[in-house]
């Protein structure tokens, strides 16, 4: 499984982090293997999982991640995972069939709306899903976004995408840290979201995003495709950075520098230029 990544970032499922935001980037690659890495990881740590995922079905992550070892149907029918499947929601959205079903604003509203400035119905779903009950034996809430881009793709504007992503941290790291205190646990919540770059695009909007939440994040994993192009024995570069800065400002940011080739249940990493093909 993704061993080796957790020992690179010194996670482990028993005792994992709290009250981090992860950034996940990746440019002229897909990324999306460590999203499929953090999925499994929390639901495997026993923590309580919104999943906004605007990118693929849900059919696609529960194979990928049966492949790890755990089951997201079996996780949403203990409530462990709560998954907003985006692509079905913009479908029953542009034909009128959401609400007709459930009553409730959809979490994508937006995209029906004069104005593309107002993700609130997307941050009260994540509020929603994340906030404690009294039967709750969760280990601590996690928000997942795959992709954060997708965003500005469906109209939303760079500032009501930050401002989602603001008042998600503030609830999930802050607000339901104060109701969880009162339910006599001590945990805090963890964001993970992923966004695509490209520094030569024309694209100024994601790139604003990007260098925004790259500021503000506790941690970055940064993939890149090869410069020289495709290899079969080395599939990308992964920049790891621990914003160090953030808590002690006279500190620098720590910086590793790995390459990786993704196999079918496993990703391998390896100091550059120390590929097992090249020696």
């Amino acid at each position: 499984m993704f061993r080796e990544l957790n020992e690179l970032l010194g996670a482990s499922p028993q005792r994992p982090e709290t009250g981090k935001f992860t950034l996940l980037r990746d440019t002229r690659t897909d990324g999306s293997f460590l999203v499929h890495h953090f999925l499994s990881f929390y639901l495997r740590a026993g923590c309580k999982v919104c999943f906004v995922a605007l990118l693929q079905s849900f059919s696609h992550y529960n194979i990928v991640a049966q492949k790890l070892g755990v089951s997201l149907t079996a996780a949403k029918e203990r409530g462990q995972l709560v998954f907003l499947e985006g692509l079905k929601s913009c479908l029953d959205l542009l034909f009128g069939e959401e609400e007709e079903q459930s009553g409730q604003p959809s979490p994508l509203q937006f995209i029906r709306e004069a104005s593309a400035s107002n993700l609130k119905a997307l941050f009260d779903f994540v509020r929603t899903s994340l906030t404690p009950a009294g039967s709750d034996s969760w280990k601590g809430p996690v928000l997942l976004v795959d992709d954060l881009s997708v965003l500005l793709s469906l109209g939303a504007t760079p500032v009501a995408v930050l401002d989602f992503i603001h008042y998600c941290r503030v609830a999930v790291c802050s607000q339901l840290k104060g109701l969880i205190a009162s339910l006599r646990l001590s945990l805090q919540g963890n964001i993970v979201v992923l966004v695509h770059s490209n520094e030569d695009s024309d694209d100024e909007e994601n790139e604003l995003v990007v260098n925004s939440l790259c500021h503000h994040s506790d941690l970055i994993l940064w993939v890149e495709g090869l410069a020289t192009g495709f290899c079969k024995d080395v599939h990308g570069q992964i920049k790891i950075i621990r914003r160090v800065s953030l808590e002690l400002t006279a500190e620098q940011d720590v910086i590793q520098i790995y390459q990786y080739k993704i196999q079918d249940k496993n990703v391998t990493f390896f100091a550059r230029g120390l590929s097992a093909a090249v020696l």
